[in-house]
């Protein structure tokens, strides 16, 4: 499949590395504003720098687009890519605003062209172990889910535009918080109810969270407790924890982690077995957390390919990219009325 990427930021520079590195990918060109980013995310692959995004568009042979722009142009390109009959992978967030969302889900629809949400936290050891935990019945049914996830603070972002309402579309939720919210339509399958309160007490980003606080309930009644953050004095982390019947799992990150306890039945004797990466830990050392996080997209892609040939594969699609942004839109809303939110079944 032959690939152009839109966006030569830190992101779209690990995105060209990832097709680069795939046998069964091309890279075409890359497009950016500032064309040496541009430049430097095609090195060594004959592929074309760009500064207008529209332009990737039309390469000759262009089969699939990465946007890895900045979150208030990815609609635009989103839209004009479905339209020109090619696949996308669109970084996390989605968009902006439910609505700008719920257009690409519908153009995505009417194209029949596959668009993917790159929610690659999916695709990091310890969640992949979690969900297999999960998936295997070693804990059995699952009875709840605890997700937490977040910094410490503003300096950990590049511009301004990451954190600033209304073009990141909000706060803590649509930040570090919007991994953790698919992480748990991951585990639950699907969310129909949430409950839950946000407030900007400390940084006071008018219109973004600093902190946020909800329930998230499957149709079957199984719930999660959820918290994002921009105030953890620990720094940059994030947890999943399932609980069922049998025992539990947890994954974690920062540092890269597993814990799965399992009995044969509730009382019976516990077995703990803790997992960990050090070689994860020592490769983040040496090269820093983008080497983590390019294992990840390169994972993605292969998922990406898959399912753009039909197969069902753990990549998160048009749906869940939708449904992460509705879920945090429902907690503001909640946060206002003080009522829980039903989404609707899609």
């Amino acid at each position: 499949m032959r690939f152009a990427v839109i966006g030569a930021g830190t992101i779209g520079q690990l995105r060209a590395q990832s097709i680069k590195a795939n046998p069964g990918t091309e890279l075409l060109g890359v497009a950016d504003p500032t064309v040496a980013q541009a430049e430097r995310a095609v090195a060594g692959s004959g592929a074309k720098a760009l500064s207008d995004w529209r332009a990737a568009l039309s390469l000759p042979g262009v089969q699939a687009v990465m946007v890895s722009s900045p979150i208030q142009f990815h609609e635009e390109a989103v839209l004009a890519a479905l339209h020109a009959g090619l696949h996308v992978l669109c970084e996390k967030p989605m968009s902006n605003t439910v609505e700008s969302c719920r257009r690409m889900l519908d153009a995505a629809r009417a194209s029949g062209r596959t668009l993917a949400t790159g929610f690659n936290h999916r695709y990091y050891p310890a969640m992949k172990f979690l969900k297999q935990a999960i998936d295997d019945g070693q804990i059995g049914a699952v009875d709840h889910v605890r997700i937490f996830g977040g910094h410490d603070g503003l300096h950990n972002f590049r511009a301004d535009w990451q954190y600033k309402a209304p073009v990141s579309g909000g706060g803590a939720m649509m930040d570090v918080g919007i991994h953790m919210t698919d992480l748990a339509r991951f585990v639950l399958g699907e969310v129909s109810e949430v409950y839950g309160v946000a407030s900007n007490r400390v940084l006071q980003v008018p219109g973004s969270e600093d902190n946020a606080m909800a329930i998230f309930k499957s149709p079957s009644g199984v719930a999660a407790t959820y918290e994002a953050t921009w105030t953890e004095w620990k720094g940059y982390q994030f947890y999943v924890e399932a609980y069922g019947e049998k025992g539990m799992v947890r994954g974690s990150y920062a540092p890269m982690q597993n814990v799965l306890i399992t009995q044969d039945r509730p009382g019976a004797p516990r077995k703990k077995a803790r997992r960990f990466y050090p070689e994860i830990m020592v490769r983040e050392k040496l090269k820093s957390w983008t080497s983590t996080a390019l294992v990840s997209f390169q994972d993605e892609l292969v998922d990406f390919l898959r399912m753009a040939n039909g197969e069902k594969t753990n990549l998160a699609d048009a749906v869940a990219g939708f449904r992460a942004v509705e879920m945090a839109h429902a907690v503001y809303q909640s946060s206002k009325t003080g009522k829980p939110v039903a989404l609707a079944k899609l």
